[in-house]
């Protein structure tokens, strides 16, 4: 069974090849897309207004006043979402659709980058005090009052001890100290922290969570939290403060919400928000199902990839379909290399010894980065919608550090690399220097065809040096699950969400005790054989840069981080796709955002039939 098992995965590879990664000029049609965002002549609404009606402090829209009733139909590849307690989602299918229940303090204006209220009515800043007024009036979608009491009980009882996903108690705090927060009144909460913080206000972001309906879980413990919110959940039962709230879950097929009656946005008639009946997810595997849903009219928008651009691009004058190109991706793609050298509890490392060797050596790791053609995967997997990527900052972050340029393939220098090493060629195939075969395992996750096709890639650069790679594309949560717990891989092809505006949101990925440090995991201080030189250069950047108040100040700090990845490669970056959609006509009040994309303001979205 596993032999057959093993060819058909060979097969699938290969398929992905010849779909993928033939070397060929591109016709001159499929890269002619703009390099910068067509999102300049975006006429964006007024900022929103704080209206107070009957007792209740409301949002108020300045978007056009649009029609109530309708559905959006969007779609998710892969197996649809893996919880909805967006405390502790770990991908982002399930980050989208948690966020879609459950709203934060504050957020971020998709048209300036700018902090701006949203369950909170106002803030305000007093040396290390952080002052929150909550709007009155607002409601769960039970009819419950939303209160400071749910503030401090989503911060002090979850965030602050690292219950589901710890990343966001790790970025709020400041040299091992996290904040104080003290109740004023029912709508009044203060938050002070050891000292001025930069990216506290934005970490505010964290969505506020029932206290009524949460705490049952929680004090029950991590694992019962865990479980707590699971596809399974009966949707009549969830209770949440967004736009919409769940309506049905069909495994495989399809997420359903509808609006929720208590939301607290209303228009410029003062009639309640979303205008939108139903917010459908298909869930569809893969992209290529994706785009024949599309094409069948089945769903509203689509995330345009790779060669499909240039078709929907000369097709879009006569079409029913508008195409927006926001500019750089947020996110980034990258091969992390296992550099850990512990130990499990009878002493049996966690990499091969051998492997530890060559991964833990800075030359090893730059000849793989020399070895890669970004170039060709630009052109062949992304056909020219992408740019080569080299930095651990996405190309559109306002913390990029423009004076790393990269470097184009170079096979000689790899090789060169290598041999400095130690390693030498026999029958064309790379052995270390005690006669070991240069042979690892190559992991994505299966199912994300675009991830799937850069494996193959990687493979067959890293052939170039005599390299064998294995590459097994696995199920997502296995995956997770290697590179965070059991430390049982040797490379992967990964991707991550970021945020361009605050780099501070990366603490959780680059300190060494970092819940995402992918490539070192489980360090602590106790330990400190286990953190190279550089790591602990990078605990120190991300403790200093956020205690610097200004940009200018704190530039020139994550300037520095980004060389250290660079120069020592523990992450190697690949290519930054460029975000383009197409949505439908007949959808109104979109105002595209390079920041937020396409959908940010699904509450103020119409259809017009």
């Amino acid at each position: 069974m596993n032999k057959i098992l093993r060819i058909i995965l060979f097969l699938i590879i290969i398929m992905l090849c010849l779909k993928f990664c033939v070397r060929q000029d591109l016709p001159k049609e499929s890269i002619k897309i703009n390099a910068t965002p067509d999102v300049s002549n975006v006429v964006y609404p007024a900022d929103v207004k704080n209206v107070t009606l009957n007792g209740v402090d409301y949002i108020q829209s300045q978007a056009p006043v649009g029609k109530f009733g309708g559905e959006l139909v969007l779609s998710t590849i892969g197996e649809g979402p893996k919880t909805f307690n967006p405390c502790t989602t770990k991908d982002a299918t399930s980050s989208a659709m948690a966020g879609l229940l459950y709203d934060g303090l504050l957020t971020t204006d998709a048209k300036n980058g700018k902090i701006i209220p949203l369950l909170a009515k106002s803030y305000n800043i007093d040396g290390n005090d952080y002052i929150i007024t909550l709007r009155k009036g607002i409601k769960w979608s039970d009819g419950k009052p939303i209160t400071v009491d749910d503030v401090i009980y989503t911060y002090e009882e979850i965030v602050f001890k690292g219950l589901g996903n710890p990343s966001s108690m790790y970025a709020m705090m400041i040299e091992n100290k996290l904040p104080s927060i003290e109740k004023i009144d029912d709508y009044t909460v203060k938050f002070t922290t050891s000292k001025p913080f930069a990216p506290f206000l934005r970490q505010l972001s964290y969505p506020i969570v029932p206290k009524h309906y949460f705490k049952p879980y929680s004090d029950r413990g991590a694992s019962v939290f865990d479980a707590f919110l699971t596809p399974d959940t009966n949707p009549k039962t969830i209770v949440s403060s967004g736009a919409f709230k769940l309506k049905e879950y069909v495994a495989a097929q399809r997420v359903v919400f509808e609006r929720n009656p208590n939301y607290y946005k209303i228009n410029l008639k003062n009639q309640k928000l979303p205008y939108l009946d139903k917010l459908v997810y298909l869930i569809v595997g893969d992209t290529n199902n994706e785009i024949l849903k599309f094409e069948a009219n089945e769903i509203d928008t689509l995330s345009l990839r790779g060669n499909s651009v240039a078709r929907y691009k000369i097709n879009e004058p006569k079409s029913d379909y508008i195409i927006y190109n926001l500019g750089p991706s947020t996110g980034t793609l990258f091969i992390v290399i296992n550099l850990n050298n512990k130990s499990d509890k009878d002493g049996k490392p966690y990499v091969d010894r051998i492997k530890q060797k060559w991964f833990q050596n800075n030359d090893f790791r730059k000849a793989v980065d020399y070895a890669l053609d970004r170039k060709n995967m630009v052109q062949n997997i992304a056909f020219g919608v992408a740019e080569p990527l080299f930095t651990s900052e996405s190309l559109n972050s306002i913390y990029l550090n423009k004076n790393i340029k990269g470097h184009p393939q170079d096979l000689t220098k790899a090789m060169e690399l290598l041999k400095n090493a130690g390693f030498r060629y026999k029958n064309k195939k790379l052995y270390d220097k005690y006669g070991n075969l240069v042979e690892f395992d190559l992991y994505t996750n299966a199912g994300n065809l675009e991830r799937e096709a850069i494996g193959v890639m990687i493979k067959q650069d890293l052939e170039e040096l005599g390299m064998k790679v294995n590459f097994k594309p696995i199920e997502f949560n296995s995956l997770v699950n290697k590179l965070t717990k059991t430390y049982d891989w040797d490379m992967a092809v990964m991707g991550l969400t970021g945020s361009p505006l605050e780099p501070h949101d990366g603490k959780n990925v680059w300190s060494s005790n970092g819940p995402l440090h992918m490539f070192n995991m489980g360090n602590n201080a106790s330990k400190p054989d286990n953190i190279y030189p550089w790591e602990k250069e990078l605990d120190e950047i991300f403790e200093n840069g956020a205690l610097k108040l200004s940009f200018e100040e704190r530039k020139p700090i994550y300037d520095r981080y980004q060389e250290i990845i660079y120069e020592q490669n523990p992450i190697i970056y690949l290519y930054s796709s460029k975000q383009i959609y197409a949505i439908r006509k007949r959808i109104k009040n979109v105002f595209p955002s390079s920041l937020n994309g396409l959908l940010y303001n699904i509450d103020e979205l119409y259809i017009d039939k």
